[in-house]
């Protein structure tokens, strides 16, 4: 029985089947997400003609990390190698890329594991509840377009300090926007929102720091794809050695939990501001790193699976975030050696994707890992997110020089230092676990029995394991009505 599905609503069931049948909707099951090459051909005959952005039921099938958008259909994990020349080191670094799911964030599977495990057990009435999103960004932006998709009613809240795309899309989605006060690392003025919203029971919280279906996606969809990327290299001596994620929500980092289990050695690295260290050292403040939320550690982060912590500076991020789509910066590129190909992908890497590569060259060059080494990260949106960013940048610097370039080149990236880094003991790690307190227990209701059950690895392999299986079982059964 699901720890999560605690009843199944049969007349909200029923009625909820009957209405998305009407609008030619089925829902994808968590292993179809993980294996899209076992989805209908029924599904695939029709899926070619709809673009990755469009408000199409069918697109809930491309929340996967194995869209061919060069045909519409499915192919292999999308991934980007980083050359030695942008990052000088010997290890391989290797980033799976967000920008090809719908929305160009890879947020909307995590949205997806929140949402429909509701849905199909009738807890969520789309024709009656609200589902409201709390979010530093791209996950109230996923769970805006699965609503869309799944015709159910949206409300996203966010920091008004975001930046001004992600309100513009919110908007144009049809959700209803609320914007708290702050920027990325203002997380608890969202939360007081969300314990406003409550107060209306037909307001159901979606709140991805807590909520299991965020890591549970990860783990199960994630986790596999950085497998199959690794078993493809085909390198006699290649070792799966590092993933890197920045903790944000503590979702995308589950999919260390799984890469754990097939590498035991591997270290998993948890990344975020060092204007904001929380779990370095309990640290505070604001940030300007896009995508990862801090000031707490979330429910759902396993933080036994949590090796080491990199904190990057977000000055490096935005000076790498020029260097990479400035037209200076594109040709300094050049003169490295960097290919069109390869400028093309590097394209792909928005702030936060960023801060996982430097925090990558950290973790290379703190365990002086050399050419068998393979570290694993996600580069979890693009630029495309942050033009405005990139035009503030250009006010506040000016134009944008080749002398520009050469400096951020070499400082950010070839001369990114061990600095801000820590390896993990069990008593540091218990440490950052015991944070939870202050945020879940005295303020959020969770109870002492649940954060003390947490300290248990039998407690997330039961979550992350079961439930996908309960999960799937209740979409089979919901879309045959």
């Amino acid at each position: 029985m699901s720890q999560i599905i605690k009843q199944l609503h049969a007349a909200t069931i029923k009625k909820t089947a009957a209405h998305c049948k009407e609008r030619g909707i089925t829902i994808p099951t968590f292993a179809q997400m993980r294996n899209p090459e076992t989805i209908p051909n029924s599904v695939k005959q029709k899926i070619s003609n709809v673009g990755l952005w469009d408000v199409n039921p069918l697109n809930l099938f491309r929340i996967t990390w194995k869209n061919n958008i060069s045909n519409g259909q499915f192919g292999a994990v999308n991934y980007v190698e980083i050359p030695k020349a942008i990052s000088g080191v010997n290890a391989r670094i290797i980033g799976l890329i967000g920008k090809y799911f719908p929305t160009g964030a890879h947020k909307v599977g995590a949205a997806f594991g929140c949402l429909v495990p509701r849905l199909v057990s009738g807890e969520f009435d789309p024709q009656k509840h609200k589902a409201v999103w709390p979010s530093t960004g791209n996950f109230c932006r996923g769970g805006a377009f699965d609503c869309a998709l799944l015709d159910c009613t949206a409300i996203a809240i966010l920091p008004e300090g975001m930046s001004k795309e992600r309100f513009t899309w919110l908007k144009e989605i049809g959700a209803e926007v609320i914007a708290t006060h702050g920027t990325e690392s203002n997380v608890k003025e969202i939360y007081d929102k969300c314990w406003e919203l409550k107060q209306d029971p037909l307001n159901i919280i979606f709140n991805q720091f807590e909520e299991f279906g965020n890591p549970i996606w990860h783990y199960n969809v994630t986790g596999p794809a950085i497998e199959e990327v690794f078993q493809s290299l085909q390198k006699k001596n290649a070792r799966a050695s590092a993933y890197i994620s920045a903790t944000g929500s503590a979702g995308t980092i589950a999919a260390g939990d799984y890469l754990k289990k097939q590498f035991p050695h591997l270290k998993v690295v948890a990344t975020e501001a060092l204007q904001c260290p929380t779990l370095l050292m309990n640290g505070f403040g604001a940030h300007r790193i896009e995508g990862i939320g801090d000031k707490h550690i979330p429910w759902v982060h396993n933080v036994m699976n949590t090796d080491c912590i990199a904190a990057i500076d977000d000055e490096d991020c935005m000076r790498v975030l020029r260097l990479l789509n400035e037209d200076e910066g594109k040709k300094y590129l050049s003169s490295l050696g960097i290919s069109v190909t390869e400028k093309e992908k590097l394209s792909l890497l928005g702030i936060s994707s960023i801060c996982n590569l430097l925090a990558a060259i950290k973790t290379a060059k703190y365990f002086e890992m050399n050419e068998d080494d393979v570290i694993f990260t996600i580069f979890t949106d693009s630029p495309d997110l942050y033009q405005s960013r990139l035009e503030e940048l250009h006010q506040e610097h000016g134009k944008y020089s080749t002398l520009e370039a050469a400096k951020d080149h070499a400082a950010p990236l070839q001369h990114q230092s061990i600095d801000y880094y820590k390896e993990l003991n069990y008593y540091d790690r218990k440490a950052i676990h015991n944070l939870k307190y202050f945020t879940w227990v005295e303020q959020q209701g969770k109870t002492y029995e649940e954060i003390n059950a947490q300290w248990n690895e039998e407690y997330w392999l039961r979550l992350f394991e079961d439930e996908v299986k309960e999960f799937d079982k209740l979409i089979e059964d919901f879309n045959r009505g």
